[in-house]
């Protein structure tokens, strides 16, 4: 699944947003839309483990067992296992009724973001973080995730980053052009 979409930069830096399939989008790194626990059972997490195979599902357990579950907006990384990108940065969104999910979405864009530069990586792709299976309205999704990127671009003098893809499906696609476009 691809279609042409829109491009534009951000302080210097490509973003791309388009209908595609985030496990083809050929980026360093891609994002898992995570839960606190890093289990990938269903949606997005689940075709990702699918194609990255035990390694992913493995490290994830050990980062838990160690670090304990992630906080909604935090992030970790894990090697992509059996898929071409150098790695998988697991982002854990609000859902719904959380309260406050933009500037829960944008603070863990930022945080993504500066684990993709800390790693050097130099592209990543997103889905529309907490748009999926956490139910927040795609407008809200892609203003939170235009704020963190754009802070972070803005604030980080150093960014080796050059391309963000935004993998949309067909129904989130019309919000995310309204809010990058």
């Amino acid at each position: 699944m691809s279609r042409e979409g829109i491009t534009t930069l951000i302080y210097g830096v490509t973003i791309e947003v388009a209908i595609r399939d985030l496990l083809g989008a050929g980026t360093d790194a891609i994002v898992n839309p995570a839960n606190s626990g890093l289990s990938h059972g269903g949606g997005l997490a689940a075709e990702i483990l699918a194609a990255a195979g035990p390694a992913l599902e493995a490290e994830s357990e050990a980062y838990i067992r160690e670090h304990g579950p992630l906080k909604v907006g935090y992030v970790a990384a894990t090697t992509a296992g059996n898929m071409q990108h150098k790695g998988v940065i697991h982002l854990v969104g609000p859902r719904l009724g959380d309260g406050d999910e933009e500037n829960k979405i944008a603070r863990g864009v930022i945080r993504a973001l500066k684990l993709c530069d800390e790693k050097g990586w130099r592209s990543i792709a997103f889905p529309t973080i907490s748009a999926g299976l956490f139910s927040v309205p795609a407008e809200v999704s892609a203003r939170g995730m235009r704020a963190g990127i754009r802070y972070y671009l803005k604030n980080s003098d150093a960014s080796g980053l050059e391309r963000i893809r935004i993998c949309c499906t067909q129904g989130h696609y019309g919000a995310f052009v309204g809010v990058f476009g």
